[in-house]
């Protein structure tokens, strides 16, 4: 996030992207985006997904925690 608290633009990511650091495959990251169990952060006008890894993987860790 930048100094305000707002995601900058330069740290959002593609699906593509956002999946390889996660260690997902593109598709996977994208089902769950449809199944509503992740949003991404920004959307582009042509409809393509953009993300902060690192609010996906803290989301990632709480629902781990949460189903232990």
């Amino acid at each position: 996030m930048g100094e305000d608290g707002y995601v900058t633009e330069d740290r959002l990511v593609s699906t593509g992207e956002a999946a390889r650091l996660l260690g997902v495959n593109r598709r996977t990251l994208q089902r769950w985006a449809a199944e509503g169990q992740i949003t991404p952060d920004w959307t582009t006008p042509g409809g393509h997904a953009r993300w902060d890894v690192n609010r996906v993987r803290r989301e990632f860790r709480e629902q781990c925690a949460r189903d232990e």
